[in-house]
């Protein structure tokens, strides 16, 4: 890596300016992306009068889209002209203001009176350009860029937990402010108001743009691609995913992402049923949103240091076993006293949150690896496939949890049963254990990336550069 830019100017050192602009990037990706997965639903059937089961197809549609349009784009980043700026930066400028604006089109109260067939058509074609092309062309750039801020593991942890904490920031004004402002009380009940959530859909579109470009102006892309020659000709999707699944990096991170989100999320979902029915108690469900809050900035101020001397993946390792053992701790135990359950899954919470903080750290160092290995330096490509994968177990965790209440006979009538219930507290513990502890498994004997190999692959990188 060169210290001097395309002008002959020095590079500034990596820094805090850096990490705050990354922070901002997935700060402006979650504005549109979890208002989308919170709460379009919730949208289409209350406001638009959408069948829910409609909403879902065109949500799982979409994904099976996603599987050409980001690898389609993962390859044009890879493709693209070193631009002064970089490679990367020039897409989230490009495409900040189309992903704002799509994701805007998607909330428009005002076709509530309009045909059925007209607003699942509206619903398809926004949600399509929204998620599909406009979000991939931002969010690919985006991610992949974090590997070419720094080639060093201390400053890509750095830019990971960062990232993590923009999410969740976004998390909390996204699913936090929503409900405060956007529901009127008719009848004793909450109804949502449509013309009032269209406005707050605008306003989140707009700090996203400004959230984007702030990303733009503050990071800095020093690492410059260095592909050989061999690398350059055999540059085809066919030759890219022939070396993907012969990379046992990038295919364990890969199922480690999978197992991640279908235990994550059941954990997530499950909270829906544990609180209100096993332990009729919601004010305790929303006490441990915020505490779970609390446990992410935790291991945001510890996992730099740690995963430092001992390794991203072995710090992984040892969170989810911790992970593991309080849910399976928590099923033997099955405590009556809902602020016991609060207190030992905000552990839980504790052991998922270190390797929330290093999962965008770990596929850089996939990416390290995918060049030493090929010859050729992917970012893109390697983070597109990432991406949809992680995509694919988004749309997976959709019907577990519904298929496993299912199975244990829940309904309507029969929600409060001592036998449903009971199968409730069994789902929320067991599966999430049962998820966690292959996570670890997968990455102790599956993930090559431990300590010692990613820090030799970062030495032999730096001297091919000549740094």
């Amino acid at each position: 890596m060169a210290n001097m830019n395309g002008d002959g100017g020095k590079i500034r050192p990596f820094g805090f300016r850096d990490k705050l602009g990354y922070l901002l990037g997935d700060f402006g990706n979650d504005f549109t992306f979890i208002l989308s997965s919170s709460f379009l639903l919730k949208f289409y059937t209350d406001v638009m009068g959408v069948d829910g089961f409609v909403v879902g197809i065109v949500m799982m549609v979409a994904r099976f889209v996603d599987a050409f349009t980001d690898v389609a784009m993962g390859r044009l980043c890879d493709r693209s002209r070193v631009t002064p700026v970089g490679k990367f930066k020039p897409w989230i400028r490009r495409m900040c203001g189309p992903v704002a604006i799509s994701s805007f089109l998607i909330y428009q109260s005002a076709l509530a009176d309009m045909s059925m067939a007209f607003k699942i058509i509206w619903l398809f074609v926004t949600y399509i350009l929204w998620g599909s092309v406009f979000y991939t062309a931002t969010n690919i750039p985006y991610g992949s860029m974090a590997s070419a801020i720094s080639p060093e593991p201390g400053d890509r942890q750095s830019l990971s937990t960062y990232r993590s904490l923009g999410g969740a920031l976004a998390g909390v004004a996204v699913g936090a402010g929503i409900p405060m402002v956007a529901y009127d009380t008719i009848d004793g009940k909450a109804v949502l108001n449509g013309p009032r959530f269209t406005l707050i859909a605008g306003i989140f579109s707009v700090l996203a743009v400004l959230s984007y470009l702030l990303c733009y102006y503050l990071t800095t892309e020093r690492v410059k691609p260095q592909n050989s020659e061999m690398g350059r000709k055999s540059d085809s999707i066919g030759t890219m995913l022939a070396n993907a699944l012969k990379n046992r990096a990038l295919i364990s991170i890969i199922a480690a992402s999978i197992v991640l989100l279908l235990s994550q999320l059941t954990l997530q979902s499950m909270a829906n049923y544990v609180y209100p029915n096993f332990y009729g108690n919601t004010a305790a469900q929303s006490a441990s949103t915020f505490i779970m809050l609390i446990t992410m900035l935790i291991a945001a101020g510890l996992t730099k240091p740690f995963s430092l001397r001992y390794g991203k993946a072995e710090l992984s390792v040892v969170s989810n076993i911790l992970a593991a053992i309080v849910c399976v701790v928590l099923y033997f135990l099955r405590p009556e006293n809902v602020w016991v359950y609060v207190a030992l899954i905000s552990l839980s919470w504790l052991g998922l949150g270190f390797f929330n903080m290093v999962s965008w750290a770990l596929i850089t160092d996939v990416i390290d690896y995918s060049e030493l290995k090929n010859g050729i330096r992917e970012d893109g490509s390697v983070y597109a496939l990432y991406s949809f994968a992680r995509k694919l177990g988004q749309a997976a965790s959709a019907g577990v949890s519904g298929a496993l209440l299912s199975a244990i006979g829940y309904s309507h009538e029969t929600a409060f049963d001592a036998g449903v219930v009971n199968g409730i507290y069994d789902i929320s513990t067991l599966v999430p254990a049962f998820g966690f502890a292959l996570l670890a498994v997968i990455l102790w004997f599956w993930y090559p990336l431990h300590k010692k190999q990613v820090d030799a692959n970062v030495t032999e990188l730096k001297k091919r550069r000549g740094e």
